[in-house]
């Protein structure tokens, strides 16, 4: 194939190159793209199978007999699951009036396309979808006293809950579902990968891949070591734009993301970078 064909899509962009997944998703189609591509991809999920919170439905009846001021969305599959849930427990109606009666700040456009399909619209929002742009929004309230309500789903949010709880709001959160963590050898293996630069990126798909990912490395003290990788030879891709806040939280400078969150685009800015290079 000549250069034309080459530059056309980033085609071929990624011969030979091994491309580690952290996703537990959607494997097969991010393979197939990687393949095409050229490149070589390598399943290492970061992490573990997600399952339902039992204590829900006791999280559920709290909210509603007690007196919340705030409620903050953080994902629309979340916002979506909490109601959802609260249905199938009757609790539904009553959800949603505690909702209506308090203020509402949304994180993303998903979020708040949930939230008015249940005809709730936000008082804050913040549209680039990330919790830096969510916190800056709720910057000017006072949170002194207020009770707040904070969506969670699969990962914690340490920097809001810090903004929050510093603001004087007396703070709850709630989770319609948990992860469990990745497996420790598929960790290790990914670890010893990139610190010995046998895989030339790596691509997240979510915040909590991030997280867990971080936590092991921190765990087993090989975080210089990581971070000194993906500063050169190792290539750190998010999936969007709150992924990459996560790699950034986690100290990583280099993140390729594309502008649209959609795991085909995020491979198609993966060789586009390495076309450039």
């Amino acid at each position: 194939m000549g250069r034309k064909g080459d530059e056309r899509m980033g085609e071929k962009a990624l011969t030979n190159k091994k491309i580690a997944l952290c996703a537990s998703r959607k494997i097969e189609e991010m393979s197939m793209l990687i393949a095409k591509q050229g490149g070589i991809p390598l399943s290492r999920p970061a992490q573990g199978t997600m399952f339902f919170n039992k204590e829900l439905e006791q999280q559920l009846h709290q909210m509603i007999n007690e007196p919340v001021d705030w409620f903050i969305f953080t994902t629309g599959i979340g916002a979506e699951t909490l109601i959802k849930k609260a249905d199938e427990w009757g609790m539904k109606d009553a959800l949603l009036q505690v909702i209506r009666r308090a203020h509402i700040a949304a994180r993303g456009y998903k979020t708040v396309n949930v939230l008015r399909t249940y005809g709730i619209s936000p008082h804050i929002t913040a549209n680039d979808g990330t919790t830096r742009g969510l916190i800056r929004a709720l910057g000017d309230v006072e949170w002194e006293n207020k009770h707040v309500v904070v969506q969670l789903y699969g990962d914690s949010v340490p920097s809001l809950q810090q903004f929050l709880v510093k603001q004087g709001a007396l703070y709850k959160e709630v989770w319609p579902y948990l992860h469990t963590p990745p497996t420790p050898s598929v960790m290790k293996q990914l670890v010893d990968e990139i610190i010995s630069r046998s895989v030339q990126a790596v691509c997240f798909t979510s915040a909590i891949q991030v997280r867990f990912f971080f936590s092991v490395v921190n765990e087993w003290g090989y975080i210089r070591e990581i971070k000194r990788a993906l500063a050169d030879d190792v290539v750190a891709v998010a999936v969007g734009k709150v992924t990459k806040e996560a790699l950034h939280e986690e100290g990583v400078a280099r993140v390729i993301a594309p502008d649209h969150e959609r795991m085909g685009a995020m491979i198609v800015e993966l060789a586009k970078y390495f076309e450039k290079k």
